[in-house]
C-alpha cells in the first residue's frame, strides 16, 4: 500500500458502492447487502457457503465480499499473488468476479478499493452510463 493512503474498511465498500451513479442497495434473502446498477449487482456480501472455509478450522467465511470484474484476465491479475486478500473458489471458475473477505480490506488502501468497486460497476453498467462515466472520470 502507497504511503500516506488510509487503509480500506468495511464501511468504505458501503460508501463507495452505494456513491456509483444509479447504484441501489437491496438486501439479499438473508439480508446480506447487495449493490446493483441497472439491476444487476456489482459488488455483494455473500452469505457462508461450503465453498469458502478457512483452511485450519474448516469453519465457513462469514465476511465474504464478491466484486465483479471486467474479464478473467482482470481476475488473474487479482488473485495470482498468494499474498492478495483477494480470491476465488471452485463455485466461481468460469464467473468474472473475485472475493475478499471483509477481515482483509486494511490490506487494501481505500484508493485501491474504489478501483475495485469502479471495475465492478463499470462491468456491470449499460454501455452508456459507462461511456458518460469515464468520460466524466478519464484514466489517472
Amino acid at each position: 500500500m502507497a504511503t500516506g493512503l488510509r487503509r480500506a474498511r468495511l464501511a468504505d465498500v458501503h460508501e463507495l458502492a452505494a456513491g456509483m451513479p444509479h447504484a441501489t442497495r437491496i438486501e439479499g434473502p438473508r439480508g446480506n447487502a447487495i449493490y446493483q446498477v441497472g439491476g444487476k449487482s456489482f459488488v455483494f456480501f455473500r452469505t457462508p457457503r461450503p465453498d469458502a472455509v478457512d483452511p485450519v478450522t474448516g469453519e465457513r467465511y462469514t465476511d465474504v465480499i464478491v466484486f465483479w470484474v471486467p474479464s478473467e484476465s482482470d481476475k488473474q491479475a487479482l488473485i495470482q499473488d498468494p499474498e492478495s486478500p483477494f480470491f476465488t473458489t471452485p463455485h466461481f471458475d468460469g464467473h468474472p468476479s473475485v472475493l475478499v473477505r471483509a477481515g482483509r480490506l486494511g490490506e487494501l488502501s481505500r484508493q485501491e478499493l474504489g478501483e475495485v468497486i469502479e471495475d465492478a460497476w463499470l462491468a456491470r453498467a449499460s454501455r452508456k452510463r459507462a461511456a458518460d462515466w469515464l468520460a466524466a472520470h478519464p484514466p489517472r
